[in-house]
């Protein structure tokens, strides 16, 4: 009795994947290609200098390190929950932790935003791993440091025993243009503890869901199904006679077979 049920219960399973693995592909292959209205901007700020990674990729880079102060404004895709990662630098000699030719200690600051929402507050988690000059000692400066944590941009980075940021005002910042020209409404300058001693700051923080509650399509698994109406090559432009001027044929039939004019 029992050698009958078992390939009755095969068949089943096996019917079951199936219409599993149709139901997976039928959804996969629905999915179509993201737009740029799918797209939200991030402008970003940072006294100096600053790398953004979202979901464990590299979205952004401050290009100019330190003069002027920048904002960075770029496209993102988003997806949610999104993990964002920050590395912030202020500008400071790596040894002494000074600037301007080791005649001043100099001071930090980054601010964010999203056009969904998202800004950078007291709730988003904050490291130093450079600081300096230990003690305000500006005559025998040094500084103090420890390596950047392994995966730290991964999505799955355990920052438990991380602080929160420290909000900063904006007259303690002192952000210079363009940042008065640039949406960050509703976003808080954060650093860590000390804004001015704490140079290298890390910084993570994770969007749950969209903060101005529009749903949006996934796209992250967009790599490895078939999209619709997928773009189809077109091939070379043809290129317009001039205007007024003798078609190519027109022309061709004015020469010889020497390439010479009848």
């Amino acid at each position: 009795m029992m050698k009958r049920l078992i390939p009755i219960t095969v068949i089943l399973i096996a019917l079951l994947s199936s219409s599993d693995a149709r139901s997976q592909s039928s959804t996969s292959a629905s999915i179509r290609k993201p737009q740029m209205s799918d797209t939200i901007r991030a402008n970003v700020y940072a006294d100096n200098s600053f790398i953004l990674y979202i979901n464990g990729e590299l979205v952004a880079v401050d290009s100019i390190a330190f003069v002027p102060h920048n904002v960075i404004s770029v496209d993102i895709l988003p997806s949610y929950p999104m993990t964002i990662a920050v590395m912030a630098k202020d500008n400071f000699d790596p040894k002494t932790g000074m600037e301007y030719a080791n005649t001043n200690i100099g001071d930090g600051g980054f601010i964010l935003k999203f056009s969904d929402g998202t800004v950078t507050s007291g709730d988003w988690k904050a490291k130093k791993i450079s600081w300096g000059p230990i003690d305000r000692d500006t005559k025998s400066p040094r500084i103090e440091s420890v390596e950047v944590p392994n995966n730290l941009y991964a999505v799955d980075f355990d920052d438990i025993g991380w602080t929160n940021a420290k909000e900063f005002t904006e007259q303690e910042v002192g952000p210079k243009q363009p940042y008065f020209d640039s949406d960050f409404k509703g976003a808080k300058f954060i650093w860590s503890e000390d804004i001015a001693l704490d140079n290298v700051v890390l910084f993570r923080y994770v969007v749950k869901a969209p903060p101005d509650g529009k749903q949006r399509i996934d796209f992250r698994n967009l790599n490895n199904v078939i999209p619709e109406n997928p773009p189809r090559g077109q091939g070379r432009p043809r290129v317009p006679s001039r205007p007024n001027g003798p078609g190519r044929q027109e022309r061709d039939g004015q020469r010889g077979n020497n390439g010479e004019k009848r």
